[in-house]
């Protein structure tokens, strides 16, 4: 099968698991035996140019700009297969696209300036339940209302709005958490398909895990970090990896106990995650399952995740992965059940890697979700 993946890579200072997924997922197709294309716009190579933020607010305020259409039209692919097109491509060439089209949902971006549906420390669903200006007044989108404005007018329709979840085959969706949130906002459920992300597999390691524990991840308000170093407990030891706009503040916050390691690449952290003790996941926004769970779960790694709006608790609990905590419970209490308990798991969270969060896993999902909409295409123009 000719694949096509569509991608507005975002740029190295802004770090994610996002793109990272979708080079595996092409890497992943491929040695599947698929012809796989990658129609990219990178951030990095762009962002210099003279007049790029000024393009690129027309482009999110109009849906018109950078299009993806000329080359797909010379790949002429089996089914194409969007991931993000913020900021770099346009989303009207969505409507005119004749062939089998899916899309992953990522995140909140349709309904959310920020993506994230959180602000001033909690859960907020003003845009998506109405307010469409809502994320204007507050600057949602970098602090700044300006900055916000193209992402309010280009979401000011909702769901039902939005040129790309109105013309896709099928939704994939990368948790059932999030699933849920678009059928609030009025997509039919019966678009929607639960296709979760996967990382490939680690080599074998003999590390003890008994070093400190760890977080990886944006030093960001919605991902917790901050919350969990005011609390953390001087003398325990624990490894910050990430960078971000809260680093001096959490560096403020932290005992001394607390290295802060900075951005690591990810094969070095892959290489490093069976030594620690455990993962720590106090995201607090309404986040799916991120790579850094599955990459921990590859690793052997079990997971302490914090009650919050992610579905990293709920992953946690259904697959036995290690344990959740309350943000008001003590947490010296649940370190130290952590530390009797974890060793335990981890040879049973690298079964569950293998047999849920796999390569071999993805790609089967995957193929089906393809074969359902090329199929589908093929009926109807019967």
């Amino acid at each position: 099968m000719r694949i096509a993946l569509v991608h507005s890579f975002y740029g190295s200072s802004v770090p994610g698991g996002e793109n990272e997924a979708v080079l595996d997922q092409a890497a992943a197709l491929g040695r599947a035996g698929h012809d796989v294309h990658l129609v990219a716009a990178r951030t990095d190579d762009l962002q210099h140019a003279p007049g790029y933020a000024a393009r690129c607010a027309v482009t999110v305020a109009t849906g018109h700009g950078r299009s993806p259409v000329s080359a797909l039209s010379a790949l002429a692919p089996d089914v194409v297969h969007v991931h993000n097109l913020f900021p770099n491509f346009g989303r009207s060439w969505a409507a005119d696209w004749t062939g089998p089209l899916v899309a992953t949902l990522h995140n909140y971006r349709p309904l959310c300036a920020s993506a994230v549906l959180y602000r001033d420390g909690a859960t907020c669903t003003s845009c998506l339940d109405g307010d469409r200006w809502a994320g204007v007044r507050h600057g949602c989108y970098r602090g700044s209302r300006l900055a916000t404005l193209p992402l309010a007018w280009a979401g000011r329709g909702g769901a039902a709005g939005d040129p790309l979840l109105r013309r896709a085959d099928r939704l994939a969706v990368i948790s059932e958490l999030i699933g849920d949130t678009y059928v609030r906002a009025g997509v039919p459920a019966e678009r929607l398909t639960q296709l979760p992300n996967f990382v490939p597999p680690q080599a074998s390691s003999r590390q003890s895990g008994d070093g400190p524990w760890v977080y990886v991840g944006r030093l960001t308000p919605e991902k917790g970090i901050l919350d969990l170093l005011r609390r953390w407990p001087a003398g325990r030891r624990l490894d910050v990896i990430g960078a971000g706009p809260l680093e001096r503040e959490c560096r403020a916050a932290a005992p001394a106990s607390v290295r802060f390691a900075g951005p690591v690449e990810r094969g070095a952290l892959r290489r490093s995650l069976p030594g620690y003790r455990g993962l720590l996941f106090p995201s607090r926004w309404s986040e799916g399952v991120p790579l850094v769970y599955l990459e921990a779960l590859a690793a052997g790694l079990p997971v302490l995740a914090f009650e919050g709006g992610s579905a990293v608790p709920r992953a946690v609990r259904a697959e036995g992965t290690g344990t959740v905590t309350r943000w008001d419970a003590p947490l010296p209490a649940a370190l130290d059940a952590a530390d009797r308990i974890f060793p335990t798991l981890r040879e049973h969270c690298r079964a569950v890697y293998a047999k849920q969060h796999g390569e071999a896993a993805w790609v089967e999902r995957a193929q089906e979700l393809y074969a359902g909409v090329v199929g589908a295409d093929r009926r109807a123009r019967a």
